[in-house]
């Protein structure tokens, strides 16, 4: 098995390897529930034979059973289905290799197509398209209530295909956005000084994300003599990728210690991981930025630095993704694969955020006041999320939120301009040591 903190739709990874198998003695109860699954087994096969003998056109039985395999493992959670052999082989190339697409996280809200997160320097974000889009028609053909598998296969093809996308949003009316389908590249980490401090930008947690945020590191101490004043590392957008890129990225900070742990159904299914020893920027001031589309992996980050006391984050709450999945090729990968969710992951202070989140320690909004309650998408509103367990029924805290002040450039980028401040105008100790 394959366990990976996958991306929420178009992008799925290859993880850290574990086996296991599970034997156990048939008791009474066991035998009944056989009996009654054996029943049940005849009642679909029952429904199968009546289909492919009545159904009004002729059907394909691949394609049937597909869609109950999908629909078994979709009624457990949003982030468990089947994959066929064909899209299991596209599946391992998108954090090792490259493919044609147009480059944005996607999933399904009832029924419907909708943009987590585009990409980085890929052609949707280069469009203009936002989260929040609701995608509705692919080249004039509607795409509502198809599956998420078959909507992210119409939108991959060859590099340098046109394709129509249309979308809603909020209360417009639908636009078409004219892409070209590109090579959409395993995204790699970016740095840059600005203004006086240095700044880390990682998009997605893929196969080379350690190694180009070294990479990264390097060249930021040199740029500053060896002695960096101050890091804002930005995780706003990354929907997740591979779980042992998470505890990777977290070993740049933090000398050691847990960064997170998995628990899984039975209860001596814990796994803990720590960070090694040795931080690469021992010792200077760290903001960390999130926003809602921050995700999986990228949660693991903010979260191990929040609660080990390393440094600020900012931002808003993130998506709230908290479960690790197992991508289990059958036959060997010839009858694809199954993405089975088997664990929970916890911050190391224990919180669970599935559903919830990540809180910033400072909320900050990238957009201005509109008055309006622009509720954000996060895995509490997937259909048949699963429930955050450690979650309490008490009323919400009032999260107080800081807005981009009157008059400012709607170009600008408000939360980094903030965690820029901070690490410069000494504000930065304090804030950390109200925060222990």
């Amino acid at each position: 098995m394959k366990y990976i903190l996958p991306t929420l739709g178009a992008i799925a990874a290859t993880g850290l390897f574990a086996f296991s198998s599970v034997s156990y003695t048939a008791n009474a109860k066991d035998t009944s529930s056989r009996v009654d699954t054996f029943k049940q087994l005849e009642l679909f096969a029952d429904v199968l034979a009546r289909v492919r003998t009545e159904y009004v056109v002729d059907v394909d039985d691949a394609e049937l059973i597909e869609g109950a395999l999908n629909g078994m493992l979709q009624s457990l959670d949003p982030h468990s289905s089947y994959i066929n052999p064909e899209a299991f082989k596209r599946m391992q190339t998108t954090t090792s290799g490259e493919y044609g697409g147009l480059g944005m996280e996607v999933t399904t809200e009832s029924g419907v197509v909708k943009v987590v997160a585009p990409i980085d320097d890929s052609p949707a974000k280069d469009a203009g398209i936002k989260a929040g889009d609701y995608i509705t028609e692919i080249d004039g053909e509607s795409i509502l209530g198809v599956s998420l598998n078959e909507a992210v296969d119409r939108m991959r093809g060859k590099p340098g295909e046109p394709i129509t996308i249309t979308v809603i949003r909020g209360e417009e009316d639908p636009l078409e956005f004219d892409l070209v389908r590109a090579v959409i590249k395993s995204r790699k980490t970016k740095w840059e000084v600005k203004d006086g401090v240095g700044y880390l930008r990682i998009p997605q947690f893929n196969e080379q994300t350690y190694e180009t945020l070294e990479g990264a590191v390097k060249a930021l101490k040199k740029e500053f003599n060896g002695n960096i004043p101050g890091i804002v590392l930005d995780l706003r957008g990354n929907p997740g990728g591979l779980l042992d890129q998470s505890v990777k990225v977290s070993s740049a900070f933090l000398d050691g210690g847990e960064v997170v742990s998995t628990r899984g159904r039975r209860a001596d299914d814990v796994t803990r991981l720590s960070a090694k020893n040795g931080e690469l920027v021992k010792g200077v001031p760290l903001v960390v930025l999130i926003d809602g589309a921050s995700a999986s992996a990228s949660e693991i980050v903010a979260g191990a630095v929040q609660d080990r006391n390393r440094g600020i984050v900012l931002g808003m709450t993130s998506f709230g993704k908290g479960s690790v999945q197992a991508v289990v090729p059958l036959r060997g990968g010839r009858d694809g694969a199954l993405r089975l969710t088997t664990q929970r992951y916890y911050t190391p202070s224990g919180r669970s955020i599935q559903g919830t989140g990540i809180t910033p320690d400072i909320s900050v909004a990238a957009s201005a006041d509109d008055g309006k309650d622009n509720h954000r998408l996060s895995e509490s509103d997937l259909p048949n999320s699963i429930q955050n367990e450690l979650a309490t029924e008490d009323a919400e805290v009032e999260i107080k939120i800081e807005y981009p002040p009157e008059g400012f450039d709607e170009d600008g980028d408000y939360q980094l301009d903030r965690a820029i401040q901070i690490l410069k105008d000494g504000s930065y100790k304090t804030k950390l040591a109200e925060l222990q």
